[in-house]
């Protein structure tokens, strides 16, 4: 396994990508965060929110494809996914609900495989079937979603780094894709996150 330590993560990642390129020549990465919340019966995972800074509809399919991946080696068979964005209604001055629709037509299609994906879909239809209901929405996976797909990666760093600081929540992080478990994690991070983030790239790595 390679691990982050107190270095920043470009250039960590720098290091990462110049000899995955210079591998397989074929790669794409991303960042897998799993936390476990008070007051939730599951883990939740979040990408990505440490590595692609402002993906487009190609790159979240990807981030999608490696999460789902990810998350059925971790013996979740069919994971449910939320492709997150502030509105429910695909808005053009909204890029992001633009995104969500073009991946929820590619799961329509078999493009994403392996998984229930739904969006857009704001956070709280995510968290809550009561706030799903309230809003009339029709939705399989309304308060049961195991994955959360965020429009870019300061959305993703907030939402993280609020869980963790507000709501008392443990973190692993990971790297999804490249030919080794990669270990990623804040350079605050304390040694039980630290433990956390490498049982979970041994347990996605077996």
């Amino acid at each position: 396994m390679l691990m982050k330590g107190l270095v920043n993560s470009s250039v960590f990642l720098r290091a990462v990508l110049k000899e995955e390129k210079e591998g397989s020549g074929q790669v794409f990465l991303n960042h897998l965060a799993s936390f476990q919340v008070p007051g939730f019966n599951r883990l939740l995972f979040f990408s990505d929110g440490g590595m692609n800074i402002a993906p487009g509809v190609k790159e979240k399919q990807r981030i999608v494809l490696n999460a789902v991946e990810a998350l059925h080696r971790l013996g979740i068979a069919i994971p449910k996914v939320a492709v997150l964005t502030a509105n429910e209604k695909i808005d053009e001055k909204m890029p992001a609900t633009v995104d969500a629709a073009n991946l929820a037509a590619m799961w329509a299609k078999g493009e994403i495989p392996g998984c229930i994906l739904e969006g857009p879909m704001t956070m709280d239809v995510a968290l809550s079937r009561d706030a799903a209901v309230h809003k009339g929405i029709d939705s399989r996976i309304a308060g049961e979603a195991d994955l959360f797909i965020v429009p870019d990666i300061e959305a993703g760093n907030m939402v993280g780094k609020t869980l963790i600081y507000c709501a008392g929540a443990k973190m692993a992080g990971v790297i999804l894709g490249a030919d080794y478990p990669i270990i990623m994690t804040s350079r605050a991070e304390n040694a039980e996150g630290k433990l956390n983030s490498i049982a979970l790239a041994a347990a996605i790595a077996r």
